[in-house]
């Protein structure tokens, strides 16, 4: 069961018809307070929220099912370009976010990805703070990184970018979809921006790409983290 909530009513209802055509059930919210009830009191696989509702917003939605032990995964619908403000929400436990005007193909692509990764009761993996891979070890609060016990040295740019690629192991990222995460509307830059700093994280993590263990090129596309990522137990 899918909850979708947005306050305009011809998004909600196009969006609802369409997720019914790829197979969902859906409950519908005009409010975040009525989001909020009904992730409460219904059984709900994943909230898809606007981020800009009058009232609750998505955000305090969020921040509110988090609060109460919810580990619900969440998919934002966001007007916002800055990147900082894209990586708060992402740490306060949203698993992912669409950016308005978006193909609808992408959000249902988007809630099968997060569906796929997600286990019913347990936090995600954009809902915890360390996560490992191997010898790969992420702390996402303190945007810090070590491989066994040698601290890696990334800049900020590289840090949120290998933390993207780790709460989304498996997932083909397009190098567009990476420049809107990492770099959000406010910069203007190229692909290669991404692809340099994948060049500095095979350098740091001391990956081949002909045999890699975390990062995969998908030639033409982007790149996959192929890594088993898991949550640091409590």
């Amino acid at each position: 069961m899918i909850l979708l909530a947005d306050d305009e009513h011809a998004i909600r209802e196009a969006l609802s018809q369409f997720l019914h055509r790829a197979g969902f059930d859906v409950l519908e919210a005009s409010s975040g307070d009525r989001a909020l009830e009904l992730a409460q009191t219904r059984v709900v696989d994943l909230c898809v929220l606007d981020v800009l509702m009058p009232g609750l917003d998505g955000r305090e939605v969020l921040r509110r099912l988090r609060r109460a032990g919810s580990f619900t995964p969440v998919l934002l619908l966001t007007q916002v370009g800055d990147a900082g403000e894209r990586a708060m929400a992402l740490e306060e436990g949203a698993d992912d976010y669409l950016n308005k005007p978006f193909d609808p193909h992408e959000l249902v692509a988007r809630v099968r990805a997060i569906l796929r990764r997600s286990d019913r009761g347990a936090p995600s993996l954009t809902a915890s703070s360390v996560l490992h891979s191997g010898r790969l070890r992420l702390d996402r609060l303190a945007r810090r990184a070590w491989i066994g016990d040698d601290e890696l040295t990334l800049t900020p740019k590289a840090m949120l970018l290998l933390d993207y690629l780790m709460t989304h192991p498996n997932e083909l990222l397009t190098r567009e979809r990476l420049l809107e995460v990492v770099w959000g509307w406010e910069y203007t830059v190229g692909s290669r921006a991404v692809d340099n700093r994948v060049a500095e994280l095979r350098r740091v993590l001391g990956e081949d790409p002909a045999e890699p263990l975390w990062l995969e090129t998908a030639p033409g596309q982007g790149y996959r983290f192929i890594g088993d990522v898991r949550r640091e137990a409590a």
